[in-house]
This record gives structure tokens, sequence and C-alpha cells, in this order.
């Protein structure tokens, strides 16, 4: 719920900022929007490759579950609702609000596109809420299992999905700097 809160006040707080019209394409703004999403891609980009560099080392002996992470099955509803907007992988967001700073707030298609986003980027925290209290054994079971597979493959996910959202952030900010 924190996140859903967190990511409909930012998209909020953007379209209010912006007066509800995107800034006129070739002007300071447009193009600071497009070079900050350049430069998310590029770091974004880095970062994959580091962490591919770091992988390719290795580990000699596997890290124990640190002592933070032991915390987080016993806290509660509201605790993890404030923890929420902090833990956010504020690099993305940044790069979705260049993406909202050009949204057209008086264009109809333009704000269904915005909250169709909002309800996508959430409907997976949803579902998985709804599950977990309709059916409780059984979503502790998968949820155990996920957090086995995450551990498993946090490494090639943190390399892949930081190249390719950061060359899509390249290429969709050097295409709309160009035409």
């Amino acid at each position: 719920m924190g996140w859903l809160l967190c990511l409909a006040a930012i998209t909020a707080v953007t379209v209010v900022l912006t007066g509800g019209s995107p800034p006129s394409r070739g002007s300071v703004p447009s193009d600071a929007a497009l070079a900050v999403r350049i430069a998310i891609g590029l770091g974004l980009v880095g970062f994959g490759i580091w962490r591919r560099a770091v992988a390719a080392r290795g580990r000699a002996t596997p890290r124990a579950e640190p002592r933070w992470q032991k915390g987080i099955d016993g806290m509660s509803l509201w605790f993890a609702a404030l923890l929420a907007p902090i833990t956010q992988p504020w690099g993305l967001m940044a790069a979705g609000v260049t993406v909202v700073m050009q949204a057209d707030a008086a264009s109809v298609g333009s704000v269904a596109m915005l909250a169709v986003f909002v309800v996508l980027a959430s409907s997976t925290y949803l579902v998985l809420e709804v599950f977990a209290i309709v059916r409780r054994d059984r979503a502790h079971a998968i949820a155990l299992a996920l957090r086995a597979w995450i551990e498993a493959h946090t490494a090639q996910a943190l390399v892949w999905g930081s190249v390719g959202i950061g060359a899509f952030l390249i290429g969709s900010g050097i295409f709309q700097l160009v035409t």
C-alpha cells in the first residue's frame, strides 16, 4: 500500500508541477528531462556491467542472511507501509517522472495511460495481497519458493534488468532528442 501511495504521489506532484501540460519539444525543460532519462539509463547500464563483473569474480563463501532481513517477516503492516517509500528504486522512479513530465494532462489518452500505468504497476502487489488473504497457507508456500528463487537469481536479474531498462531509457531519450 505504501508503494502504491508513493507512486501515486510522485505522479500527482509531477503533473501539478508541469501544470498538466508537457513542456514543448525542444525547450530547455523538455531537453533536460530527456538528458536526465539518458543519464539514468547510462547509470543503469554501468551498474549492470559492474554487477556482472562482481558476479564473474564469484564469492568464496556464501553470505549469511543480514540482520535487517531477519526482521522483515515480523514487521507490522504500518511499519512496512511507512518503509515502502524509503526503499523505492529511486532511479527508476526518476525515469518514470521524466515520462510523466511529458504527458499531457489535458489529453484524455495521456491521463488514461497514466492511470493504467499506476494500476498495472501496483496490480502485482494487490493480487498477492488478495491471494494471501484467500489462500494463506498456499500463499506462504509460494512466497517461500519465490524467495528461494529470487535469492538464487538476484545477480542475473540485477544485471539483465539494469542493462535492459538502461538501454531502453538511453534509446528512447536519444530518439526523442533527435526527432
